[in-house]
């Protein structure tokens, strides 16, 4: 890259903090070390045109676990475990909601419905026997009964006749959110330099020197927020998982409202703009997925279309409008990594699917590290 002085001068020297990724970690982590050190110069690099990963390709769903994934969490994971998770997703979502305002994310809680295959009868009945326990536990944290059941009152076909709903589920819109984020990181100061793929990195005693596909520069402390990518620059247990979406045009009339978990969480969807917006499908090819490139596949996007035809939409006419999918980073457990690698290096990532909930939380702590 042929830089000027000015450049160099004003882009790349004297760097207190350099972020790599500007998903949701990477810019609240920026925005929380612009609040503990606010003349601090912070540099971050993204190596998509946007924000690459899963932050603007996300379902917007402001979520923290469906019941029958709280009880799959409980097969791995001790109660104390799944509680802290829990914890960690309500808060990280109240610190969203308070750092950018419901406006800006256009939040709305229309509650999030569990819907069950009538093939999936004995895992429904589980969920059922194990309900009044689940809210029993988390009564603390939401002063209030989680679970309840209610009716098809949708009309959904081929599923048992009765949803689990969630009272305290919302959703996002996504765009907003990774918009305003940026445009708040921008007017705290801090600078982002897209297109620049950071391909190594060395530490000197008292910086950093980082390695672009552009140039070089050296920086105080390098912080890395790239999740489902993080292996591809740190020795971490991070897998990435593809996540593959499609999206309807506008529907005439469409009355289903909220967030929806079917198959144990395996596909999630939920209306936006009169569409209907699907997502999952990952347990079809678990390791084809673990893949960074941004594809669909014929198997997993067939399968969507035909959940919207024989569950969803059966009745009403729709067209796919657009497909896309965003990498995840995944682990065999779904607790964060979010530690000092060394001197002068530290990573927040492996947000595990819940980087709506978690990613504000997983940036600020990244930043408490420092």
């Amino acid at each position: 890259m042929n830089l000027s002085y000015w450049e160099i001068k004003s882009w790349l020297t004297n760097i207190d903090f350099c972020i790599v990724g500007s998903g949701i970690v990477g810019l609240n982590c920026a925005l929380q070390l612009k609040e503990q050190f606010p003349k601090a110069k912070i540099l971050i690099l993204e190596k998509g045109t946007l924000p690459q990963g899963a932050s603007t390709k996300n379902a917007g769903f402001a979520c923290f676990g469906s019941l029958s994934e709280i009880l799959d969490d409980l097969k791995t994971h001790s109660e104390e475990d799944v509680i802290q998770l829990i914890s960690k997703r309500v808060n990280g979502l109240k610190l969203l909601r308070l750092t950018l305002g419901d406006k800006q994310l256009n939040y709305q809680q229309l509650g999030g419905y569990e819907l069950f295959l009538d093939a999936d009868e004995a895992l429904f009945q589980s969920c059922i026997s194990k309900k009044e326990t689940i809210n029993t536990w988390l009564k603390p944290l939401f002063k209030d009964s989680v679970f309840s059941l209610k009716d098809n009152l949708f009309n959904f076909k081929n599923v048992n006749e009765q949803y689990i709903f969630n009272q305290f589920e919302g959703q996002i819109d996504t765009g907003n959110m990774m918009e305003s984020l940026l445009e708040k990181a921008q007017s705290k100061g801090v600078k982002i330099l897209n297109n620049i793929q950071v391909q190594n990195f060395s530490e000197d005693t008292d910086s950093v020197k980082i390695e672009t596909n552009q140039f070089e520069f050296s920086a105080s402390k390098l912080l890395i927020a790239t999740n489902g990518f993080a292996s591809q620059l740190i020795n971490q247990k991070v897998k990435p998982a593809r996540a593959q979406v499609l999206i309807t045009k506008p529907i005439e009339n469409l009355d289903i409202k909220g967030t929806f978990h079917l198959d144990r969480g395996y596909y999630y969807f939920r209306n936006i703009d009169n569409r209907i917006l699907i997502g999952g499908g990952r347990n079809l090819d678990y390791k084809g997925e673990e893949t960074t490139e941004f594809n669909q596949t014929a198997i997993i996007q067939n399968k969507l279309e035909a959940l919207l035809k024989t569950i969803i939409l059966p009745e009403t006419p729709f067209e796919i409008d657009h497909r896309w999918s965003g990498i995840m980073g995944v682990g065999n457990q779904k607790r964060a990594i979010i530690k000092q690698l060394s001197n002068h290096v530290f990573c927040g990532v492996r947000l595990g699917g819940m980087g709506v909930a978690i990613g504000s939380l997983v940036g600020k702590e990244l930043a408490d590290l420092v």
